[in-house]
């Protein structure tokens, strides 16, 4: 008899559409950090890959009697991954506890023994090299006991987990192996909407299985709900459970991205909204784990959100973009090179910075050691800042914070924050400025954001101590537009609250 397969898949709220759900095609617990498995010693290392050196565009008139002559070749280079958890159930109470049993069996054990159990779980993966290396997602290894491949010919392995890097939701598997059939890897930078883009994984488990779609969006951020990291590139070719870490191909079969989530309106199906990870990242990532068996990511020390219309009114901009610094990171390398809270950083090394998760991924992606030039608005004028990026804590934070939205200051109540409520919420000893007491539902300030326990520090850039300051700094301001920062679970961030009506 076989043995079930549990379909897990990670289902998690879409922010801008509430009835949508985000689903992880495979999913699972992501663990943190990076893991190191099978005696992994970190010794550099290197993966000879292929890559693409013609990338020119294609014309569909080349296509005879469909897209075979393009799918065929990479069928037996798409690989499923079988992999093996053991859970422990939590203990279960007795109901010898119960008083009217133990009349009749006596004192017994009150507490059931925690018991052991096997999840199995399926994805796919991609043969990135001839001698066994394989690309695929985090998810669908985390926390894997067993790790089984399974290849076109049916021939089984088992995989060692060279690492895996749960912020890009990557992983590199090894399997004892030479000649296998292997990709090309193509260009994910040159991507356009439009163009033309092939799946290829194990969905369900049924064997490989091809689907057609073009791609609909590039450089897709989701604000953190997939991954640290997010750049993916979207399709509506059709993705579903199974294929998780399997292969995004352009029209000349080069791999262009790594196939990871789905948006589904609650079934876990195809809704025709499906991410893939750009090669480009990809390969990034699986390059530092096998020579280093971590990866070694550039650390601005900031925490930053993103830059709304309202958000660049308030700090007089003409437009939204770039990244608002809500928090700098005390001795960090921002806070040394003179980087300040309430700076927006509009450039980087001479490219614009287009919203805070573009900044976060292209800061990951320098090197410990290189200096980031930033462009910075600063009271209504811009300069340039060189920062020496230090190296990325495993355990750290991520770096994009809240962002902020509209209402006014009717229907909120505060009361200065004394030694007592800055210990109960956690704050840094000598935290001043004035908490929230209570915030009307129907109000201004709610629809912003604004909670119980917000520590207010400052409004309109101007620092408030205490209640006094508070309401001096609010006066006359019914009408206008209100710029706050606030203190959340020890993050800063800031919202702008926009008069009712």
């Amino acid at each position: 008899m076989p043995v079930p397969v549990q379909n897990r898949t990670r289902k998690l709220p879409y922010i801008l559409i509430a009835a949508v759900i985000l689903v992880l095609i495979i999913g699972g617990l992501l663990r943190t950090g990076v893991l190191h498995v099978n005696g992994f010693s970190g010794t550099a290392q290197h993966v000879t890959v292929q890559v693409a050196k013609n990338n020119s565009p294609l014309a569909l008139g080349n296509f005879a009697n469909g897209f075979s002559s393009v799918i065929d070749p990479d069928l037996p280079k798409v690989v499923n991954i079988s992999s093996t958890k053991v859970v422990q159930q939590p203990s279960m109470p007795s109901f010898f506890s119960d008083p009217f049993f133990r009349q009749f069996f006596g004192n017994q054990p009150e507490q059931q023994q925690p018991q052991t159990q096997r999840e199995y779980s399926l994805g796919s993966g991609v043969i990135i090299n001839s001698d066994g290396y394989i690309l695929t997602n985090n998810h669908v290894v985390a926390g894997a006991s067993d790790v089984e491949v399974f290849t076109q010919n049916r021939h089984e392995y088992r995989a060692r987990i060279i690492g895996t890097d749960q912020r890009t939701d990557i992983a590199v598997l090894k399997i004892d192996a030479s000649g296998l059939p292997a990709f090309t890897l193509g260009d994910s930078s040159l991507l356009k909407v439009g163009d033309v883009v092939f799946a290829i994984g194990d969905p369900f488990g049924i064997g490989e299985t091809a689907t057609m779609g073009i791609v609909s969006a590039t450089g897709r951020a989701l604000g953190g709900a997939i991954e640290h990291y997010e750049n993916f590139i979207q399709t509506d070719a059709a993705i579903n459970p199974g294929n998780s870490g399997g292969a995004m191909i352009d029209l000349r079969g080069d791999l262009v991205g790594i196939n990871t989530a789905i948006i589904s309106g609650g079934g876990g199906g195809n809704e025709g909204i499906g991410f893939a990870i750009p090669i480009n990242m990809a390969r990034h990532v699986m390059e530092q784990i096998v020579a280093h068996g971590k990866v070694i990511r550039g650390y601005l020390g900031v925490s930053i959100q993103n830059v709304t219309p309202d958000m660049a009114r308030a700090f007089g901009l003409s437009q939204g973009g770039g990244a608002l610094v809500a928090s700098v990171s005390p001795g960090g390398p921002a806070n040394k090179a003179g980087v300040q809270r309430g700076d927006i950083i509009l450039g980087l090394n001479g490219k614009g910075v287009t919203d805070a998760s573009d900044l976060s991924l292209r800061v990951s992606e320098m090197t410990p050691g290189e200096t980031a030039r930033l462009s910075v608005y600063r009271n209504g004028h811009t300069q340039q800042i060189g920062v020496k990026l230090g190296v990325f804590p495993q355990n750290g934070q991520m770096a994009v914070g809240g962002q902020g939205s509209g209402a006014a200051l009717p229907g909120l109540s505060v009361q200065d924050l004394n030694s007592g409520l800055a210990q109960q919420l956690g704050l840094p000893p000598g935290t001043k400025g004035v908490v929230v007491t209570s915030v009307d539902p129907s109000s201004a300030a709610a629809i912003a954001g604004v909670q119980h326990g917000d520590v207010i520090l400052q409004v309109d850039h101007m620092t408030v101590d205490n209640v006094q300051e508070y309401n001096k700094a609010i006066a006359g301001k019914s009408n206008q537009p209100v710029l706050l920062l606030i203190s959340r679970g020890g993050e800063t961030s800031y919202i702008v609250v926009q008069p009712q009506g």
